[in-house]
């Protein structure tokens, strides 16, 4: 049985605990360089928390069995069927023991003071939901554009179009009340999570630095824009209860509009930032 001060030392330690999520499968071309920008944060009371999504190339098991060998905040569990990312993430969570829950996929990967930067940010705002900007990089590490994150975004904007770039996520899970999970839906569970969390704390803050790196991959599960739209649809449906003439009116009229918008707003910061990259 701990003591007293046990106990307070015990709780002090898990109220600054960062739980990472971060879902595999078959990533081992870029595995490795992810793991270790976790790792490495200047911030490094946390905890790694891997959910391999039933991958059949060896070479991630071997990463993923290494790195956690290595370092003992690595946290794996592995999936004996495949469920999707949502439900890899969500089985992270589940077992996620930090008041803050921060995400970074398999093949993306964070600056050394992200963790730092944002946490120091978040409580200064006293916020529950907090993203950044991230650079935008290829399958060759070259820099290919920018997203710049709103410095304010609200339920409404949320409604509109995703403003959150999951990867530079992180809700506070005693400010909301406890843990958010992604909805069942094969594809756009971020954006479903983080409408459901805004919903709650009414107002997210973005942070204009950039903190990390996003790997545009031509065959990633985001990259077909076209196979999305059933999805995005389903996010009104499903996840905000509106009828299949609403949610298609607003996929319409107001997603596809902020969409474009958002493109076009993409393509003036990245020749603003970078000129002709």
């Amino acid at each position: 049985m701990r003591t007293f001060a046990q106990n307070f030392a015990f709780d002090m330690i898990h109220d600054g605990l960062v739980s990472v999520i971060m879902p595999t499968h078959n990533g081992g071309k870029f595995l490795s360089d992810s793991i270790r920008s976790v790792l490495a944060q200047s911030y490094a009371n946390l905890e790694l928390l891997i959910t391999d999504d039933h991958s059949t190339n060896q070479e991630t098991i071997e990463i993923l069995k290494r790195f956690a060998r290595e370092d003992k905040r690595v946290k794996l569990t592995f999936l004996t069927e495949n469920h999707g990312p949502g439900y890899a993430r969500n089985q992270s969570i589940e077992r996620a023991s930090g008041r803050y829950i921060a995400f970074c996929d398999s093949d993306d990967r964070w600056f050394p003071d992200k963790l730092e930067k944002q946490l120091a940010f978040m409580r200064k705002k006293d916020c529950a939901l907090c993203c950044s900007s991230y650079v935008v990089v290829n399958e060759h590490d070259e820099t290919v554009g920018i997203r710049i994150s709103p410095v304010r975004i609200s339920f409404n904007m949320m409604k509109r179009d995703n403003k959150i770039g999951c990867l530079t996520a992180i809700f506070d899970t005693k400010l909301l009340g406890g843990k958010f999970f992604m909805p069942t839906i094969r594809k756009r569970q971020d954006w479903a999570m983080f409408l459901s969390i805004t919903k709650k704390c009414h107002i997210a803050y973005g942070i204009v630095e950039p903190l990390a790196y996003y790997r545009d991959r031509s065959h990633s599960v985001s990259s077909n824009k076209f196979s999305l739209v059933k999805y995005n649809v389903a996010v009104y449906h499903q996840i905000l209860g509106f009828s299949w003439l609403k949610s298609y009116f607003y996929f319409l009229f107001l997603f596809l509009p902020t969409y474009a918008l958002k493109k076009y707003r993409q393509m003036k910061d990245k020749q603003r930032i970078f000129g002709n990259i």
